[in-house]
C-alpha cells in the first residue's frame, strides 16, 4: 500500500467532558517483586519481533506498514487497539491528546508508578502529541498534519469533528488521498447514531450478550471487551482495504465502523439460523447448538475442554466409561445432543476423578478428539507454547521510569515484514515538538509561543 508522499468514548461524551478516574496509586517499593515472573523461551525476542529470518529485500522495512502514518484523535479502548494494530504493523500512528489532560485522565486504573495500565496496554508503539482542537491555531495544525499523513482515526460522537471543522469533509478538501476512519457505537447514520454505546451496551444491541450465559438465567457480558475490540479489529482491516483501494484510485473515503453492526457480525451462524428455520438462538452456557459432548469439564484441580469428538466409543474407553459407549442416549450425536444434561453430568463426574495434566497425558495424542485447558491469566505466564511464540513481551515504562509492564505480542506472524512490538506507550505530549518541526517545519520559536498561549503541550 503506497504511503502519502508528502477526546471522547466511542459514541459518548462531548469534547470538553473529562470522565473521572476511580482508583489510586499505591507505594512501588515491593510491586516489582511481587509481579509473577514470565516464563521466556530458550531464545528470548529482541525489542523488535522477528518470528522468522528477515530477507534482504525486506531489511529496511520495520512491518508492512512501515511509511504509512497515522492521525489518530481515538481514545478509551475500541479506537486505540484497532490503531495499534496498524502500529504493531509498523505504521506511524502519531496520537493526539488534549493538553490539558492529566496523567490519570488519559485512560483508567488501576495505576502502576503513577501509568494507568488501561492506557499502557493499547497505545504501545504510538508518538504522542498534544493539540487544542477548539483553538483556532489548533485547528490549522490538525489541518497541515492532516496533508502529511495517510490515515485519520477518531472515535468521537458522530458529528462531533464536523462541528470543530475537522470532520471528513474539511479534512477531504485538505488531502483528497485521505482515508478517515470513524468509528463509533450505532455509526454515522440511522436513528441510533446520536446515542452512547460502551462495551457493553454494543453486546447487548449486537446480539452477542443475548448468545452467552447460561439457559433460563440472565444474559452476561463476555469477560473481554469484545464489543470494543472487534470494533477496532473492523477498524484496522477497514483501513488497510481504504488503503489498498487508493492504490487503484488514488483517492481516499470515509470509513464508518459501528460497535453494535461489529457485534451483529459475529452472530453470523445464529443469524443463518434463524433464517433457515425460524429459530430464535439463546443461551446454551459452554455447550454447542450441534455437537456434544463440548464445552468445559470440571477436572480435580480445574477444567478441561473436550470439543469435536471423533471416535465416541474410543473416547469412551479412554476416559474409562465403556458405559456411556452402550447406553442408547449416546449411540449418536444426534442422541447426545437430545440427552444432553445427562451426558454432562456424566462427563463432569469423570472428569472429576483426574487432574487436567493426567487426562492431557491420556487424550493428547489419541487424535480422538480436541482438548485444552482453562487457563487463567497467570497460567499464561508460564504456558510453553505462549514462551515459545513469544506472544507475550515486556515493555518499559514511560518518562524514564524504571520497570516493565507484560503486554500480549501481536498474534500476527509474516514470514517477511514481521510485525514491530518494542515501544511503550507515548508519553503525554512528548512528541509534539519533533511532530511540529519534522512535519511542518515550525521552528522552535514558533512551538514556544504555541506551547505559552496553551494550544499544544
Amino acid at each position: 500500500m503506497e504511503p502519502h508522499e508528502s477526546n471522547v468514548r466511542a459514541g459518548t461524551g462531548n469534547l470538553n467532558h473529562h470522565h473521572p478516574i476511580v482508583g489510586k496509586s499505591g507505594e512501588s517499593s515491593d510491586r516489582e517483586a511481587r509481579r509473577p515472573p514470565f516464563q521466556r523461551s530458550a531464545h528470548p525476542s529482541p525489542p523488535f519481533r522477528y518470528d522468522w529470518p528477515v530477507t534482504e529485500s525486506t531489511r529496511q522495512l520495520h512491518g508492512p506498514l512501515d511509511g504509512v502514518r497515522v492521525l489518530d484523535f481515538t481514545w478509551a479502548l475500541a479506537g486505540p487497539f484497532g490503531t495499534m494494530q496498524l502500529a504493531d504493523m509498523g505504521a506511524e500512528v502519531i496520537k493526539v491528546e488534549y493538553p490539558a489532560t492529566h496523567e490519570k485522565e488519559r485512560g483508567f486504573g488501576p495505576y502502576f508508578e503513577g501509568i494507568s495500565t488501561f492506557f499502557f496496554s493499547v497505545n504501545r508503539g504510538k508518538k504522542g502529541i498534544a493539540i487544542d482542537l477548539k483553538a483556532p491555531e489548533g485547528k490549522a495544525l490538525v489541518k497541515r498534519l492532516a496533508c502529511t499523513v495517510d490515515i485519520v482515526t477518531e472515535n468521537f460522537r458522530p458529528g462531533a469533528m464536523d462541528r470543530l471543522g475537522l470532520g471528513y469533509e474539511a479534512l477531504r478538501a485538505e488531502n483528497p488521498r485521505l482515508v478517515y476512519a470513524a468509528l463509533s457505537g450505532y455509526g454515522q447514520t440511522g436513528p441510533y447514531s446520536q446515542y452512547a454505546a460502551v462495551d457493553a451496551v454494543a453486546q447487548a444491541m449486537g446480539g452477542t450478550m443475548g448468545l452467552n450465559g447460561h439457559a433460563h438465567e440472565p444474559p452476561l457480558r463476555v469477560g473481554v471487551s469484545i464489543g470494543d475490540m472487534v470494533g477496532g479489529l473492523y477498524l484496522a482491516i477497514g483501513v488497510l482495504g481504504a488503503l489498498r483501494a487508493r492504490d487503484v484510485t488514488g483517492q481516499g473515503q470515509l470509513l464508518d465502523v459501528a460497535l453494535t453492526e461489529a457485534q451483529v457480525a459475529l452472530c453470523e451462524n445464529a443469524i443463518v439460523r434463524h433464517s433457515a428455520f425460524a429459530e430464535n438462538p439463546t443461551r446454551i452456557g459452554g455447550r454447542h447448538p450441534l455437537i456434544a459432548p463440548f464445552g468445559p469439564y470440571e477436572a480435580s484441580d480445574g477444567y478441561i475442554v473436550i470439543a469435536n469428538v471423533k471416535q465416541w466409543d474410543l473416547f469412551c474407553a479412554l476416559i474409562e466409561r465403556d458405559d456411556l459407549a452402550l447406553d442408547e442416549r449416546f449411540a449418536t450425536n444426534r442422541a447426545r445432543i437430545a440427552n444432553v444434561d445427562a451426558l454432562e453430568t456424566a462427563m463432569h463426574a469423570s472428569f472429576r476423578t483426574k487432574s487436567t495434566d493426567e487426562w492431557f497425558a491420556i487424550l493428547r495424542d489419541t487424535n480422538v478428539c480436541a482438548l485444552g485447558k482453562v487457563n487463567s491469566i497467570a497460567d499464561l505466564f508460564h504456558d510453553p507454547q505462549i514462551a515459545a511464540r513469544n506472544m507475550l513481551v515486556d515493555l518499559p515504562l514511560p518518562y524514564g521510569k524504571l520497570g516493565t509492564l507484560a503486554l500480549p505480542n501481536s498474534p500476527i506472524h509474516l514470514s517477511e515484514t514481521p510485525t514491530v512490538v518494542g515501544r511503550p506507550m507515548p508519553e503525554h505530549g512528548g512528541d509534539t515538538d519533533a511532530v511540529l518541526h519534522g512535519l511542518l517545519g515550525l521552528g522552535a520559536d514558533e512551538i514556544a509561543d504555541l506551547r505559552e498561549r496553551a494550544v499544544i503541550k
